[in-house]
């Protein structure tokens, strides 16, 4: 198990800022969700690849028998790369060409298309390659409506209302609908919506008579603070668990119950470490200034995401009130008044669940350099990112400086 002590260590040998990733936690969320859902015969997890995609998680995950959900080309390649089978991959894109989808189609992957211009494209040119369609069933069981994209103005999915128009499509195209998918947004609160949601997926999957699997998304929520709720995946695994097998029968065949999890498998195994460059004390404010900002962690600021930071450097000292702010030349808050073992310039925090969605979006911004990963497994550090150098920041840009000699430059301005 991780400790304190093992993240301090990582910190000074791999220097700061740095994410660093628990394979164990990983391993326990993969098979708690394969647990809650044992009563299943066929259940087939495809891991969410944007959520952390780093060569080495995915080959992680493809060791534990999971599948791959891929949004785009390049993450196809990053999958096939890390070992998956091209039958293992998802790909569901949105907005994306129909030659975007070609080309993973031909890679063998399984297609999954969410907007009927597309299908219909897609249906007429490739009638024989198996296609899976992404509904949008106008529910939403998240609890965060900037990442929720079930509603009726989502631009994700097929609205259930277009679904003569569906079949209209692919009764001329001839085309093999093979799978039928939902996502109902992140931060899953309420079961029964969720399930109600499902019982419109049942409702329309009976439209399609050579199915081999039905996708529920993902979007369970995970604790981001001591207390705070999350999706009860054993009572959701038991629940629908029942009511799919009995689809099943209804239907005369054994389908495939499919999953997306990403921050339900990697959230919680993220620790972000940043160091305290300044401790600065306003007429109503002490600021904790880290070697970082939102160049590296945008959720706090794009999401109003609530990370728990934690003064590792000083876990017994007496907690006092600090803002934790970044070093970028914008507002780049990540804690208001937030109640943290007393600080020392100096100092490691360290930001929980910064697994899931917090590498993939980073940035150069300032032309700061993103920073090292590191997976933490069989009780080792193994790096498996590299901190970026001043040579990665300028790697692909060109230089002109032959066309701004000072003299020319001069004789262009006259």
């Amino acid at each position: 198990m991780m400790r304190n002590a093992d993240l301090l260590k990582i910190a000074k040998t791999y220097g700061n800022p740095v994410y660093v990733y628990d394979s164990e936690k990983i391993i326990s969320q993969f098979n708690r969700l394969t647990n809650a859902f044992k009563g299943v015969n066929q259940l087939k997890l495809n891991y969410a690849a944007k959520a952390l995609s780093n060569i080495a998680i995915l080959r992680l995950m493809n060791s534990l028998g999971s599948g791959l959900d891929t949004v785009s080309i390049q993450e196809v390649q990053l999958g096939l790369l890390a070992g998956f089978k091209p039958e293992s991959i998802i790909f569901t894109p949105n907005g994306v060409s129909l030659e975007e989808i070609e080309e993973a189609a031909k890679l063998g992957v399984q297609i999954n298309i969410d907007n009927l211009s597309v299908l219909e494209q897609f249906g007429g040119k490739h009638p024989d390659i198996p296609v899976c369609i992404r509904i949008n069933p106008h529910v939403m069981a998240g609890g965060n409506s900037n990442i929720s994209v079930g509603h009726i103005d989502s631009k994700f999915g097929i609205s259930i209302h277009q679904i003569p128009h569906l079949l209209r499509i692919v009764e001329l195209t001839k085309m093999n609908i093979n799978g039928i998918h939902m996502h109902t947004g992140s931060d899953i609160l309420d079961i029964d919506v969720f399930l109600y949601a499902s019982e419109i997926l049942f409702e329309t999957a009976k439209n399609f008579k050579n199915l081999d699997f039905i996708d529920f998304g993902s979007g369970f929520k995970v604790p981001y603070k001591e207390g705070d709720i999350e999706t009860n995946i054993e009572e959701l695994g038991k629940k629908l668990t029942g009511r799919f097998n009995e689809f099943c029968k209804e239907y005369g065949k054994e389908l495939t119950l499919a999953f997306e999890p990403g921050k339900f498998l990697v959230s919680e195994a993220g620790h972000f470490l940043a160091k305290v460059n300044v401790v600065k004390q306003t007429t109503s404010t002490v600021f904790a200034s880290v070697d970082s900002g939102f160049n590296h962690l945008i959720r706090p600021m794009l999401y109003g995401a609530s990370h728990t930071i934690e003064n590792i450097s000083n876990p017994q000292g007496r907690e006092r009130y600090y803002s934790v702010v970044g070093y970028i030349c914008e507002t780049d808050t990540f804690g208001n008044n937030r109640r943290i073992n007393e600080i020392s310039e100096g100092d490691i925090l360290c930001f929980k669940n910064a697994g899931a969605y917090c590498f993939t979006m980073a940035s150069n911004y300032n032309s700061r350099y993103r920073p090292a990963e590191v997976l933490w497994h069989d009780d080792k550090a193994h790096l498996i990112r590299e901190r970026e150098t001043f040579d990665d920041l300028i790697k692909n840009q060109v230089d002109v400086k032959d066309l701004f000699v000072p003299e020319k430059v001069k004789v262009a301005v006259k």
